[in-house]
């Protein structure tokens, strides 16, 4: 999966919208969204927020845990656990940086908003690699992944591949040299 793909997953959560335009409701394979009253909060999947809001049709609400206090908090969470701390969305990431890009006059302290998520994606990348290097020099065969979101994952896939495909290239040469050093003693 490429980041392209993570993006249109992400896409299609829901997200709050405050519509200033009326309409009734909209029906569509995913399901059926409004109606679209003006200053009535209503919930469209994230690709027809960031649409509207392009089309200047709504003001989006950004979620709970994208505020200042909330993203703060999740950072110090991050940085004082040794391990990876659940997020507060699977696709915070995306989430964040398309509502910054589309939509940052509807978010407080979107500067701020936007330097705490590159933090915390710092901090978890840091963490990642650290934790791919402990296991590379370990020689382990196996990781356990908990709370990493699909683009952390897909961030780290082509080095952990590679860095597993090399580990298993040197223990098959290894056997190999230990079979023939056997085979030669008499």
């Amino acid at each position: 999966m490429n980041a392209d793909e993570v993006e249109f997953l992400a896409e299609k959560q829901l997200i709050t919208i405050i519509p200033n335009f009326s309409e009734n409701k909209i029906y569509m394979i995913e399901g059926e969204f409004g109606p679209f009253n003006p200053s009535l909060p209503t919930e469209v999947p994230f690709w027809l927020a960031i649409h509207l809001k392009k089309r200047q049709k709504c003001r989006i609400k950004a979620p709970d845990w994208m505020a200042v206090e909330p993203l703060t908090e999740t950072k110090q969470n991050e940085v004082a656990s040794p391990v990876f701390t659940a997020m507060p969305s699977e696709y915070y990431m995306e989430t964040a940086m398309s509502l910054l890009n589309n939509a940052s006059d509807d978010i407080p302290d979107a500067d701020l908003v936007r330097t705490l998520v590159k933090d915390i994606w710092d901090t978890r990348i840091a963490k990642l690699r650290k934790s791919i290097d402990q296991m590379v020099r370990s020689q382990a065969t196996t990781a356990e992944l908990t709370n990493l979101t699909i683009m952390e994952i897909n961030t780290i896939r082509p080095f952990l591949t590679k860095a597993l495909d090399h580990m298993r290239e040197l223990r098959v040469h290894a056997e190999e040299e230990h079979q023939r050093q056997k085979r030669a003693l008499p």
